[in-house]
């Protein structure tokens, strides 16, 4: 099956364990779509965990709907242990690790590169990503372009790494690059590095980390690859509801600074691009289109539908952080991420299948509750 003649785009933003709402959008519009087999996203743009779902879904582009059910087949059967190693040995080895490091690390001058060891993930993908099925897809038209975007530590430039038909020009703004690679489980893994929980990867001459991190503009990969619509899914609510404070006051725990901080990263960025995205749209609206053509304006208007979560995903994980295996929860109760108030940081680590399939439905009810506005974005 060949793609669609408009070059709609799929744009899977960051979260860890939150790119399970994701999964859940995508089996709404599965079953939204009259035929499910054709590939209605011929661009796909990942970045962190969204890099998975973009690599998974690329490899799959022959048949859109089959590979959507593996997907969730893949995601409501989650657990820890298959992202990283959550046993008894695996949390001990990593918190004596940064204890050693606190305690000498001046004297052994070696610290640990990360808090937990994502070894199990590499195998997983090993398992279900067949990266040689993109260039076939690329080949038969079911697929243009994918990208997963990375972060380096040592330039401190985002990196989306791409691959796709001839005649896609990499790119070059500020602090912001566009690579032509064959993509491979390396890459995927750097993108979903995050920060001081999983470590970097080194690709080419650097190492690389988050792609959510210093990504000023996770929209623009997708416009770069020459997107003329884009469908984008976030991993956070779009606003807080407006006076939202905490009752008590209490000082924040360590758990809940580091949710803010990796909300900050994950969230962000994203609803800044779109604010601009938008401005940008209606300034190009004002210009008539045969001014631009003869100005050689290279903006152009991009149609743009956002799906985010209707529910605060930290408290929806407060809800499941039992799940978590014990020696998980040992050492996330240490610094108070086993509650309401550091659900944020426990929502991007809790890859066990009751808070997944949550995330699944609640992906699929905020789909399906605009069903008309998502049919019209992509069958119109």
């Amino acid at each position: 099956m060949s793609i669609m003649a408009a070059k709609t785009a799929l744009v899977l933003s960051g979260g860890g364990a939150r790119a399970a709402y994701q999964v859940g959008v995508l089996g709404a519009v599965r079953d939204l779509l009259q035929d499910k087999k054709i590939n209605p996203f011929p661009i796909i743009c990942g970045t962190s965990a969204g890099a998975l779902n973009a690599a998974y879904l690329a490899t799959r582009a022959d048949n859109f709907g089959s590979g959507v059910g593996q997907l969730l087949h893949l995601w409501s059967n989650f657990h820890a242990g298959d992202v990283y190693r959550a046993g008894p040995l695996g949390m001990g080895t990593a918190a004596a690790g940064w204890l050693a490091a606190m305690a000498g690390g001046w004297l052994l001058k070696k610290s640990p590169r990360s808090l937990l060891d994502n070894s199990p993930l590499r195998q997983l993908l090993i398992r279900h990503v067949d990266f040689s099925r993109i260039e076939a897809a690329i080949a038969n038209r079911e697929l243009h372009s994918v990208s997963i975007t990375c972060s380096g530590y040592s330039s401190g430039q985002s990196v989306s790494f791409f691959q796709g038909g001839e005649g896609i020009e990499p790119w070059q703004r500020a602090q912001r690059f566009g690579a032509r690679v064959n993509l491979g489980i390396d890459h995927l893994l750097a993108s979903s590095a995050i920060p001081f929980i999983f470590p970097a990867i080194k690709l080419h001459r650097e190492y690389f980390g988050d792609g959510s991190m210093r990504q000023v503009a996770p929209i623009s990969p997708a416009i770069h690859l020459g997107a003329d619509k884009i469908l984008v899914v976030g991993a956070g609510r779009m606003t807080t509801p407006e006076g939202f404070r905490d009752p008590d006051g209490a000082y924040p725990s360590l758990a809940q600074i580091a949710g803010h901080a990796l909300s900050s990263i994950f969230l962000d960025s994203l609803w800044a691009d779109l604010e601009r995205t938008n401005r940008i749209n209606r300034t190009v609206g004002l210009i008539p289109e045969q001014v631009r053509r003869e100005q050689g304006m290279a903006l152009r208007p991009i149609e743009v539908l956002v799906i985010a979560p209707s529910e605060r995903l930290d408290h929806l994980a407060s809800l499941h952080a039992h799940s978590l295996p014990w020696p998980v929860r040992a050492l996330l109760g240490g610094i108070g991420a086993m509650n309401k108030k550091g659900g944020a940081l426990t929502s991007y680590l809790l890859f066990e299948r009751s808070y997944t399939r949550a995330l699944i439905d609640l992906g699929r009810r905020d789909t399906l509750a605009r069903s008309e506005e998502v049919l019209g974005f992509l069958e119109p």
